[in-house]
């Protein structure tokens, strides 16, 4: 799964967050994704995720935007 292997390389995550960034990621890709967008998505979410958003639905509704630069 993207989301882990992002999680992963992103640095040191326990098991309940591990467990919810899975969540997140599985509420938001869709069956014809590319591995490509799957992986801006893992990415967008684990930096949503570290800059302090733990809010589940929250997480996934600014993880659908793009990251601001």
């Amino acid at each position: 799964m993207p989301i882990r292997r992002k999680a992963v390389d992103a640095g040191i995550f326990d098991p309940e967050e591990l467990a919810l960034l899975g969540r997140v990621f599985a509420q938001m890709k869709t069956r014809n994704q590319s591995a490509d967008s799957q992986s801006r998505m893992a990415s967008r979410i684990i930096a949503n995720y570290m800059a302090g958003v733990v809010d589940e639905s929250e997480l996934i509704t600014l993880s659908r935007l793009p990251l601001g630069r």
